[in-house]
């Protein structure tokens, strides 16, 4: 089977959050297991210099020059391309400096805000990559486009490129229904669709245009990034005003829950973390956790545990919460590391909270790989308190190394953390310590939990090897990603017979 990608970021060449890992890691997978993956992408400001400095430099595809249309205009496009390290997938990436030599992917570094043209931007990417496929000879069996800003890709198969890609079924894969691509209706001109396709029934909501609506009501098969989610976002509470649409279409949508690449989050083989280690040895955590501390000045004679967060720093991931409950928290026997960066009033209060616990709470307003790692490596505990959560990467991360997740039941974090009983312990069920209501008691009550049994040590440790010994690896995923692309292949025979 060919399978084409389409997502505007692919890992290592450009991330933004966590669907890059995806790209980075699915494609593979499903390589391995005797497909055929190609990753199309935009060429970022960034990328070519990456792709130099991971030894994957980038080429320019002869013959790769097409045309694209937009609006009244035709928009040059160029085709590069680079081997995924250590694949056999091939990514192309879409030149057009116009749209894509800046400092942000979809919003400014200087102030977050939305990039003016981003309906145009995105509009060249679904189309730029047909256009891609047709100068390239490529015609897959499946396009599988992700998140809204590939959602007009569906459409455009089925009802612009249609003879084109007749033989071509396509898949698209929800990853944070929040984020929609919503535009105004004088884009339908832009994306040069036909106004019969601007009705509620199709493209249009609320009197705009919305590109994850297309990619809802045009793909062959909708998949989203864990089962619990997929049940969530057919709900007025949360489905972001799209949950009519998806109960339209509960019978063509499937919950997968991301895998994790074990060669990058393996701590057994790790290269960012100060010291290795396995199920069947852990005294190198301890070390993880003693350099942990060294690096954010906290205290390495405390005896209680050490609780590790990794992410945006916005309202989604708890941060509301974070802001009540860690005051108090931070007056007991706990240290805590945060990293990430967000909203403004968020990096605010962390500093504020870390110039007051200066040897309890450390800091990394960034994104920073290796300390990403290393947090993952030397915390005992992980923490989500999400609002929602669709699917989640580092509570998986957690489990592959040790770090017990105190995690929020929704989303991918219900379907991946049980909850510690003193029974599923001795089963080898609980993985993890988890809270229903959202609301900085039940947060608290959770912690205090974890810490709890954390001083009970052959307990603790029992709870560790339970979370280590899950398979969250892609090849699970991929395997039932084939099946979804069956489906699609299905439903595209039955399209064609009508």
């Amino acid at each position: 089977m060919q399978i084409a990608m389409v997502a505007s970021e692919v890992a290592p060449f450009s991330k933004e959050g966590g669907l890059a890992d995806v790209l980075g890691s699915l494609p593979a997978a499903l390589a391995e297991l005797g497909e055929t993956v190609c990753v199309i992408s935009p060429l970022y400001q960034g990328v070519r210099e990456t792709a130099e400095r991971i030894g994957s430099p980038l080429e320019r595809v002869q013959d790769g020059d097409f045309l694209v249309p937009l609006g009244d205009a035709e928009v040059p496009g160029t085709t590069w391309r680079a081997r995924v390290p250590g694949t056999a997938v091939e990514a192309f990436f879409l030149q057009n400096d116009r749209y894509y030599d800046r400092d942000g992917y979809y919003t400014k570094r200087s102030d977050h805000s939305d990039y003016q043209d981003n309906s145009e931007r995105f509009v060249f990417l679904s189309r730029g990559a047909l256009e891609m496929c047709n100068v390239l000879g490529l015609k897959p069996d499946i396009f599988h486009c992700h998140d809204w800003p590939t959602g007009l890709v569906p459409v455009y198969v089925k009802y612009v490129y249609d003879a084109d890609f007749a033989e071509s079924a396509t898949v698209f894969t929800i990853h944070n229904i929040a984020y929609q691509g919503i535009f105004w209706h004088w884009d339908m001109n832009l994306a040069g669709l036909p106004w019969s396709l601007f009705t509620w029934k199709m493209l249009e909501y609320y009197g705009n245009l919305s590109f994850l609506k297309a990619g809802l009501v045009g793909a062959d098969v909708l998949t989203t990034v864990s089962q619990r989610y997929s049940e969530e976002i057919q709900t007025e509470e949360h489905g972001c005003g799209m949950d009519g649409v998806l109960r339209e279409r509960s019978a063509d949508l499937y919950g997968i829950v991301n895998g994790i690449d074990t060669e990058v989050w393996n701590p057994a083989t790790d290269t960012l973390i100060p010291a290795n280690y396995s199920p069947e040895d852990l005294s190198g955590k301890s070390e993880c956790k003693r350099k942990l501390q060294e690096r954010f000045g906290l205290r390495q004679e405390a005896g209680g545990p050490l609780i590790g967060m990794i992410c945006r720093l916005v309202d989604q991931k708890g941060l509301d919460l974070l802001r009540e409950a860690l005051p108090e928290l931070l007056e007991e026997d706990i240290q805590f590391v945060a990293l990430g960066r967000g909203a403004t009033e968020y990096h605010a209060f962390l500093r504020e909270l870390q110039a007051q616990h200066q040897r309890s709470f450390g800091l990394l307003l960034a994104y920073d790989e290796a300390a990403a790692h290393q947090i993952e490596a030397g915390s005992d505990m992980f923490l989500m308190p999400s609002r929602f959560e669709p699917c989640g990467l580092n509570q998986l991360y957690s489990l592959m190394y040790g770090t017990v997740p105190i995690v929020r039941e929704t989303g991918g974090l219900a379907d991946t953390v049980t909850d510690y009983s003193p029974e599923r312990l001795e089963s080898g069920e609980a993985t993890g310590f988890t809270f229903r209501q959202y609301s900085a008691e039940a947060l608290t009550r959770a912690v205090r939990r974890a810490v709890e049994l954390y001083k009970n040590r052959d307990a603790w440790r029992r709870l560790m090897l339970n979370a280590m010994a899950q398979d969250w690896s892609w090849e699970r995923s991929a395997r039932q990603y084939l099946e979804v692309y069956e489906r699609a292949r299905q439903k595209l025979t039955q399209r064609a017979a009508i």
